[in-house]
């Protein structure tokens, strides 16, 4: 089976949870989900202005700065710099976050998971990977900077464009650029 391919133009901004900024979602499992009721959900979200982090019960988060000077983080009372373009930050969803942009707006990339039932792993791949999901696993291929292309699919994708692999999906993804994979594991399916 090929996997399924999700172009960044055929994504629909929307307002964030608290209403301080604007996201694209890159996929979401159920397909439809909402913020509510998500197993796992991966965006990209504009960050123009410093503010507090929405609050998510019981979602752990990976989030990763594509675009800027980054942010400093303060997540229940501690301090984090998150300025390295490309190294994905760990945090609990439901920590009092705020954010504190170093320098100007951002770009972040952003993955949640109910820890209840998904684990996340993101990887960061600047040359040829191979993806194969193991049982009761997704893996979500994100172009964060420049292309890669599906060798097996024979699909080149752009900048934030992204390819969805389960089951017997698998490939080898040529990276001329930077490439986010992202694995999600379903508790109970293992």
């Amino acid at each position: 089976m090929a996997p399924q391919i999700l172009r960044a133009s055929e994504r629909t901004p929307a307002p964030w949870k608290n209403g301080g900024g604007v996201t694209s979602e890159v996929a979401v499992h159920p397909e439809g989900a909402g913020t509510g009721d998500f197993a796992w959900r991966v965006s990209v979200a504009d960050v123009a202005h410093s503010g507090p982090f929405s609050a998510f019960d019981g979602v752990d988060r990976i989030i990763t700065v594509i675009d800027g000077p980054g942010m400093a983080l303060t997540v229940d009372g501690t301090p984090h710099v998150v300025d390295a373009p490309y190294e994905p930050f760990a945090f609990p969803g439901d920590a009092v976050t705020e954010c504190r942009l170093l320098g100007g707006p951002i770009v972040d990339f952003n993955v949640m998971v109910r820890r209840a039932g998904t684990t996340a792993r993101v990887r960061i791949e600047r040359s040829d990977t191979a993806v194969r999901p193991g049982a009761g696993t997704r893996v979500l291929a994100v172009v964060l900077a420049g292309t890669a292309l599906l060798h097996g699919a024979s699909v080149r994708l752009g900048r934030l464009d992204a390819a969805l692999f389960s089951g017997e999906d698998c490939d080898t993804i040529g990276v001329d650029g930077v490439l986010a994979v992202v694995e999600l594991v379903d508790l109970a399916g293992r």
